[in-house]
C-alpha cells in the first residue's frame, strides 16, 4: 500500500517541486530546509531505534496496566523522541504480536498526539529565538564520528545527535528562506477568512502532512512562515488542525501489513484525530478566546503568533483527550465491529507479518506464537491420527480408560492433513526466521529464533513419525485382538500422557 501511495504521489510532487525550484531561489532554500529537517527526523528515529532497542519495548509493556499510564507513556515517549510516527509504529508492532491489548495501544496513540505538541513549543520557543545553525554545526561534526563506531549504542547516540543537528539546520534554512521570500513576494495576500479559509487551509495542512509524512515538518513550515509574516494567524491555526489529521496517514500505511488488531489501532488513531479536528473546527472561536486568555496569563504577547499557535495546538489536543477518553469503551466496540476478529486459518500464519519485524522483542514473540500455533495443529493431528480427541483427552480423568475405550478411527486423510495443516506453517516459519537471522539483529535474538526454528522442525518430525505409525495402530486397535491390541493401546496411552504433560506445561508459567 505504501508503495502505491508513493508511486501515485511522486510524479505530482516532483513536478510541482521542479517548477517551484526553477522559479525562485528562495523556494530552493525553503525546500532544502524541509528536506534537511525530514532527514533529521529519519536520523532521529534510526538513532532511538538503535539506542533504545529493548528499553523502549520493555517500557511500553510496563505502561499497559491502565489507560492513564498508556496515555502518559505515549506523551512522554513522543516528547523524548519527537516522533509520534516511531511510537505509533512500535505500538502497532506490539499489538500485532499480541504483546499488549488494544485498549493500551489506543491509550498510547492518544498520548502520542499530546506529546507531539511539544514540537511546536520547541520550534516557536527555541528554534526561532536563537541562532540554532551555530549549534547544529558542532553537533553534526561530533555525530559523524559517533555514527561510524562499531557499538550500536554509540552509533545510535551519533544518529540522535546528528538528527537534532539536521533538525536545527533545517529550521534555520526554512526561516532564512521565508525571510528572503518576504522581501520578494507576500504570500499572505492569499489569506482566506471565514469558514472557507478554515476549511481550505485545514485541507492544505492535511495534504502537506500526508505528502511529507511528518506533522512536525508541516508545523515548522507554518511557524517559520508565520514568523516571517507570510501566513496569517487564523490560517496557521487551520493548517495545524489539518496536520493533525494528516499525521494518521503514516499509521494507516504502517497498519497495511498488520493483522486485524493493528488495523483497529490505526482506525482508532484516525477516529481520534478526525474527532479532535472536527471539535477544533466547530469550537474555533471559543478556542481562540481561550488561547488569548491563557497567553495573556502566561505573558505571551498579542503579536507573538508563533507561541500562541503552540498554545492552540496543545489545547485542541487536550480537548480531543477530554472528548475521547470517556468514549473509549464505545470506540473499542466500534473498532471491533469495523475490523472484526478474523477467523484463524489453521494452515496460514497468524502472527508473522512485516509490521512486527523491526523490533527484537516483537520478532521473538511473534515467531514463538507461530510455533505454538504449529504445535496446536500438530498435537490435534497426532491425537486424531491415533483415534483420539485432544480436548477429550485433556479433560479425561483416567487416560488409560479413555484411550482403551476409543476404538472408532477418525475419518482422516493423514497425507492431506499434513499438507494443509502442518507443511505451510512450517514453511512460513522457516522462511521468516531465515530472512531475519540473515540480517543485522542482536545475537540473543538470533539465538532465540534458531531455537524456535529447531523446535518447529522437531514438531514436524513428530507428526511424520505418527503418520508412519498410524496404519498399524488403527489396524490393531479398532477391535480387541488380544495381546497385540494391548501393546498398541499401551503405546497410544504413552503418547496420550505425553500430550497431556505437554499441554499442562504449555498452560503453566
Amino acid at each position: 500500500m505504501r508503495g502505491i501511495v508513493q508511486r501515485s504521489l511522486l510524479p505530482l510532487v516532483l513536478g510541482v517541486l521542479v517548477v517551484a525550484l526553477w522559479l525562485s531561489g528562495e523556494v530552493q532554500e525553503i525546500a532544502a530546509g524541509v528536506a534537511i529537517f525530514l532527514f533529521g527526523m529519519l536520523m532521529l528515529e534510526q538513532g532511538f531505534t538503535l539506542v533504545g532497542s529493548g528499553v523502549l519495548e520493555r517500557a511500553l509493556r510496563g505502561a499497559t496496566r491502565s489507560v492513564s499510564r498508556s496515555v502518559a507513556f505515549g506523551a512522554l515517549a513522543t516528547t523524548a523522541m519527537q516522533s509520534s510516527t516511531l511510537v505509533s509504529v512500535i505500538t502497532i508492532s506490539f499489538l500485532s504480536a499480541g504483546l499488549i491489548p488494544l485498549v493500551s495501544g489506543i491509550g498510547i496513540v492518544f498520548g502520542a498526539n499530546l506529546g507531539s505538541t511539544t514540537g511546536a513549543w520547541l520550534i516557536a520557543g527555541l528554534g526561532l529565538r536563537i541562532h540554532i545553525a551555530a549549534l547544529a554545526m558542532p553537533m553534526l561534526a561530533v555525530a559523524i564520528v559517533l555514527v561510524f563506531n562499531r557499538s550500536k549504542g554509540v552509533s545510535g547516540a551519533g544518529y540522535v545527535l546528528g538528527g537534532v543537528g539536521f533538525l536545527f539546520l533545517g529550521i534555520h534554512f526554512m526561516k532564512e528562506g521565508f525571510d528572503s521570500f518576504a522581501e520578494q513576494f507576500d504570500l499572505s495576500q492569499f489569506a482566506l477568512g471565514g469558514v472557507v479559509g478554515l476549511l481550505v487551509y485545514t485541507l492544505v495542512g492535511f495534504v502537506a502532512t500526508a505528502v511529507m509524512q511528518s506533522s512536525h515538518a508541516t508545523l515548522v513550515l507554518v511557524i517559520t512562515a508565520l514568523a516571517a509574516g507570510q501566513l496569517t494567524y487564523d490560517n496557521a491555526l487551520a493548517i495545524a488542525i489539518g496536520a493533525n489529521v494528516g499525521s494518521t496517514v503514516t499509521a494507516v500505511i504502517g497498519a497495511a501489513t498488520a493483522n486485524y488488531q493493528g488495523r483497529r489501532l490505526a482506525g482508532g488513531h484516525v477516529i481520534f484525530n478526525v474527532v479532535t479536528a472536527a471539535a477544533a473546527l466547530l469550537l474555533i472561536v471559543p478556542l481562540q478566546g481561550a488561547v488569548a486568555w491563557i497567553s495573556d496569563l502566561a505573558g505571551i504577547g498579542a503579536d507573538d503568533h508563533t507561541l500562541r499557535l503552540a498554545v492552540f495546538h496543545t489545547m485542541f489536543n487536550i480537548l480531543g483527550l477530554l472528548i475521547m477518553i470517556p468514549a473509549l469503551p464505545l470506540l473499542l466496540r466500534a473498532l471491533e465491529r469495523i475490523f472484526p476478529t478474523t477467523e484463524p486459518q489453521i494452515s496460514e500464519p497468524q502472527y508473522l507479518s512485516e509490521s512486527i519485524a523491526t523490533f527484537p522483542e516483537t520478532l521473538q514473540t511473534a515467531v514463538a506464537n507461530e510455533v505454538e500455533h504449529l504445535y496446536a495443529n500438530a498435537t490435534d493431528l497426532i491425537a486424531e491420527a491415533l483415534g483420539l480427541d485432544r480436548d477429550r483427552l485433556v479433560a479425561a480423568t483416567d487416560v488409560a480408560s479413555y484411550v482403551r475405550s476409543s476404538r472408532t478411527p477418525a475419518d482422516l486423510d493423514m497425507d492431506l492433513a499434513y499438507e494443509q495443516r502442518i507443511k505451510p506453517l512450517h514453511g512460513a516459519i522457516l522462511d521468516f526466521v531465515s530472512r531475519r537471522t540473515a540480517g543485522d539483529i542482536p545475537a540473543g535474538t538470533a539465538r532465540r529464533l534458531t531455537e524456535l526454528r529447531i523446535a518447529a522442525e522437531r514438531i514436524v518430525r513428530s507428526v511424520k513419525e505418527v503418520k508412519h505409525l498410524r496404519r498399524n495402530t488403527l489396524r490393531y486397535t479398532s477391535s480387541d485382538q488380544g495381546v497385540v491390541t494391548r501393546v498398541y493401546d499401551d503405546l497410544r496411552i504413552h503418547i496420550a500422557r505425553t500430550l497431556r504433560e505437554l499441554d499442562a506445561l504449555a498452560r503453566s508459567e
